[in-house]
């Protein structure tokens, strides 16, 4: 990793902690929160690439483990790793690894802009929904010890959220290349 990389490594775990300050809101069939810092992942992955934005990611989750409270409702420490909310954490690497690499493969400069938009909306589609729900979910069904298809039933209420992330992300991923172009510059 160059210098650059690691800066803007950096700035992406700082906005995942920025984003981390707004509260969490609670639902009460479902001990999982809806917080803001999914929207990070997105951001991450669609604007740093792969290898970047996951070590954003990773670099936030370091933090929390050695008991920094930067994850949203100011949580930290080693027991958050054991909660219901585990599988979305490690998702969260996975998911910002995939958006980049959609991101990398399918958004170009030379594309007209919405062909990039549909593109940057994939990746965070993908990623940051899909991804991270599926390892999110396969802990919560295994914390919980209930099936599969209940927790599924019950994540429902994050997706009308989540698809505003997604739009968020891609309209953020596509100004960001147009305007400072980080993308093209893979690590």
């Amino acid at each position: 990793m160059t210098t650059r990389d690691i800066v803007l490594t950096a700035l992406f775990t700082a906005i995942m902690i920025v984003l981390g300050l707004m509260p969490p809101v609670t639902l009460g069939f479902i001990p999982v929160p809806i917080t803001a810092q999914s929207l990070g992942v997105m951001l991450a992955g669609g604007i740093l690439g792969a290898r970047r934005g996951a070590a954003a990611i990773a670099l936030l989750l370091l933090l929390v483990a050695i008991g920094l409270p930067v994850l949203s409702g100011g949580r930290g420490g080693l027991g958050v790793f054991a909660g219901p909310t585990a599988g979305y954490l490690v998702g969260w690497v996975a998911g910002a690894y995939v958006c980049g690499l959609i991101a990398e493969r399918f958004v170009r400069e030379g594309q007209n802009e919405i062909a990039q938009l549909a593109a940057f909306v994939g990746a965070a589609f993908i990623g940051g929904i899909v991804v991270v729900y599926l390892f999110g979910l396969a802990w919560l069904s295994y914390m919980s010890g209930n099936a599969f298809l209940p927790a599924v039933v019950a994540s429902a209420a994050f997706l009308p959220g989540d698809l505003i992330k997604v739009a968020i992300a891609a309209l953020a991923g596509r100004a960001v290349l147009a305007g400072y172009p980080l993308l093209p510059h893979r690590a």
